[in-house]
């Protein structure tokens, strides 16, 4: 009978992380993107980037990518690429943001003329989605006003709706509708879909296969991310997350790194709604501006890994009879003992029964492909969005 260490390393092998395309080409701020080097240059690069975070992590399996900055001629050529390189094309992202005719919003534009390129695109991105088998269409808007009386919000609400009606009926019954929120920026007096709650009732007026998706970058300080993640999961509205960490807004820093305790508190409340395994679909969605690609994406794969193992460790029996008797104390303690743990050998222990070296990143950096991507990739044009 296996022991519950075996189990937890089980539960572990079988984790699913999504890599971002965009988080291997060159990003940065409004301010200015620094030029990396051995960066993809193309969507091919992309996946030859995550195919080898794949191989040494064993929990990578698919990449996101984001239309037009993934355009290619033949998305069936790319979906086989990804194949033969062992991994899946995953959430389709379409780009409705950085047009001049979205300069007062896509799908919310006061202007059906520009509504209607945003729609049509993201049924563009749907089709794109069919060829590639992937499972997931992935929408933010960065719709919203700058000033008051710019543009009603109860018409913007109504033509979101109207927006998302069109672009549900035309999903395939394989495919999931993500939406994300955001609570400011680029828009600075409102946002159409700012929070939780907005996205929730859009997705309930669309249907089943409409869901939250929560990016933990996107919130206002002091929001209870975890509230958040176990009330969709009661309501079976949770879709997925984007992973990354922030100090004061949506920074896009590596997952985990300003606050591990956060990102556990979050994986705790998945593990208790046992939803680890199952349909809520993990992504990362970072930047990586001043750190070298491919390491970082490893780097944000391993914090995910450490509180994923820290919230399997939290004894559970313990904890509800803590809980039941209203003993404050106790209960937190069993959570704190379990974010204590140091879960690094017992990840190293099960990334070597699965074939994989105990230290990803070491092992990243013992290999040649750092200095042989720099080599390859030395001319050319680097992906990435700004200069």
């Amino acid at each position: 009978m296996p022991s519950e260490i075996d189990t937890i390393k089980a539960q572990l092998a079988l984790q699913s992380i999504e890599t971002p395309s965009w988080a291997y080409g060159n990003t940065g701020t409004r301010f200015k993107v620094f030029h990396g080097n051995g960066v993809a240059r193309t969507p091919y690069e992309k996946i030859d980037d995550a195919a080898m975070v794949h191989r040494l992590t064993g929990v990578a399996p698919s990449i996101a990518i984001h239309i037009p900055w993934d355009q290619v001629d033949d998305y069936s050529k790319l979906a086989t690429y990804a194949e033969e390189n062992n991994i899946a094309i995953g959430a389709i992202n379409p780009n409705v943001f950085q047009e001049d005719e979205y300069r007062l919003g896509s799908v919310c534009n006061p202007s059906e003329k520009v509504r209607q390129k945003a729609v049509n695109h993201i049924l563009d991105c749907i089709d794109i989605a069919k060829e590639t088998k992937s499972g997931h269409l992935s929408l933010w808007f960065a719709d919203g006003s700058n000033y008051v009386g710019q543009d009603s919000i109860r018409s913007r609400q109504d033509r979101l709706a109207e927006s998302l009606a069109t672009v549900y009926s035309a999903l395939p019954e394989t495919m999931t509708l993500l939406l994300e929120y955001k609570f400011f920026e680029p828009a600075f007096y409102h946002t159409d879909v700012p929070d939780w709650g907005t996205s929730l009732v859009h997705c309930l007026a669309l249907g089943p296969r409409a869901k939250v998706l929560v990016d933990t970058g996107h919130h206002a300080p002091g929001t209870n991310i975890e509230m958040i993640v176990a009330v969709l999961l009661r309501a079976e509205r949770l879709g997925g997350f984007h992973f990354n960490s922030r100090y004061y807004a949506d920074d896009d820093l590596m997952v985990g790194s300003a606050d591990p305790f956060g990102l556990f508190r979050i994986m705790n409340e998945v593990v208790a709604g046992s939803a680890l395994n199952g349909d809520v679909a993990f992504m990362l969605d970072q930047c990586h501006n001043i750190e070298p690609k491919v390491p970082a994406v490893i780097r944000s794969i391993m914090n995910v890994q450490e509180a994923t193992a820290k919230a399997l460790l939290v004894d559970r029996g313990a904890l509800s009879e803590a809980q039941g008797r209203g003993d404050v104390l106790a209960a937190h303690e069993v959570l704190m003992d379990a974010f204590s743990h140091d879960v690094r050998p017992l990840l190293g222990e099960m990334r070597e029964e699965m074939g994989l070296q105990k230290d990803p990143l070491r092992a990243y950096w013992s290999s040649d492909y750092q200095k042989r991507i720099t080599a390859e990739r030395a001319t050319g044009q680097v992906a990435g969005w700004g200069a």
